[in-house]
């Protein structure tokens, strides 16, 4: 299949470009369906004039059903995206970066999806839907599967579906809340998951940072010794990768705090622990919940993260050593590869 995409680009590489653009067109209005043209224009950075004929062309070919509401895939649409799934790699040179990374970071397993969450929403879609189809990959009955919060992770629920391989699977948050929104909670993922999946869930309701004397008093508690002890047995752990100051200011550090971050060099931030560019410990929150000498001992750690903006803090957190599997995007990929980092 490679050499043909070759061949094409050759012989005929305007075709192979529109091949491209359609492609992202189709997979744009599968996440964001029911879409006008003008919703659809601002998430492709685009103008409605040049999707225009696109559109009437794809509404021609049975590709796109147009309604009241929004343009919609049509099922032939549909069966289009899935038979050109196992093209994209090549198509948009995905499976060579993959290759890259895969070598750069020591990951022994790389996912390059197209776009860039920072540019395109529909990405962090992408993200979710491929992250949603390795866990199913990788799950087996009687696991414990322990999920941070954050969008990423949101966006895999969104695509998980009901499976035999979720068969006595219990989902437990990775830690307590974060102080954002509810159903980007780890709580709120971990049932939502089992929801989805016909799984089970555990709950951790603690806060996600806390003083320490609260926190040796909460480690008494029978319901966060249980949670806890079903952390030590997790065997599949699912989660994001945070820029550091981002994430605290999303716990709310003081100005003096974030100041000591930057001082310390942390670029970013995962199960609680900030790290600097070299992967080393530069700070650690008081909290509840998986310990990260617990996720070196977990035999599949999946790792989501995107956008170009997030490289630095994906390159930090791979020198942990501990991923088997990252799914990122084509942003995040071609900084990492690049000579800025």
């Amino acid at each position: 299949m490679r050499r043909l995409l070759e061949l094409q680009q050759k012989l005929v590489p305007d075709l192979t470009q529109v091949l491209r653009e359609r492609y992202m067109l189709l997979r744009s209005i599968y996440h964001l369906q029911p879409i006008g043209r003008r919703g659809l224009a601002q998430a492709m950075n685009t103008t409605e004039r040049i999707l225009r004929a696109e559109v009437e062309l794809l509404k021609e070919t049975g590709l796109l059903t147009v309604t009241a509401a929004g343009m919609h895939l049509s099922g032939e649409g549909q069966q289009v995206l899935d038979d050109m799934e196992p093209l994209v790699g090549e198509l948009f040179g995905l499976t060579d970066l993959a290759e890259g990374l895969q070598k750069k970071l020591g990951i022994p397993e790389v996912i390059v999806v197209q776009g860039d969450a920072d540019q395109s929403p529909w990405v962090k879609e992408e993200l979710g839907r491929v992250g949603a189809r390795v866990l199913k990959q990788v799950v087996q009955e009687g696991d414990i599967v322990a999920v941070t919060g954050g969008t990423s992770i949101a966006s895999v629920a969104k695509h998980l579906t009901p499976s035999a391989s979720f068969k006595n699977v219990q989902f437990v948050p990775a830690r307590g809340g974060l102080g954002e929104r509810v159903e980007l909670q780890a709580n709120s993922l971990a049932a939502a998951m089992a929801e989805k999946t016909g799984a089970t869930y555990r709950l951790l309701h603690v806060p996600d940072r806390l003083h320490p004397e609260a926190l040796q008093t909460l480690l008494k508690e029978p319901q966060v010794q249980d949670v806890l002890s079903l952390l030590r047995d997790t065997r599949i752990v699912l989660h994001g990768i945070g820029d550091a100051l981002t994430m605290a200011r999303r716990r709310n550090y003081s100005e003096e705090e974030l100041a000591e971050l930057v001082e310390a060099g942390a670029v970013s931030e995962s199960f609680g622990y900030y790290f600097n560019e070299a992967g080393e410990i530069v700070h650690r929150m008081p909290t509840i919940g998986l310990q990260l000498e617990e996720v070196h001992k977990a035999e599949t750690v999946l790792s989501i993260a995107g956008g170009e903006s997030k490289a630095k803090a994906i390159l930090s957190f791979a020198k942990q050593s501990c991923q088997n599997v990252l799914i990122t995007d084509e942003g995040a990929a071609r900084a990492l590869l690049s000579t800025r980092l």
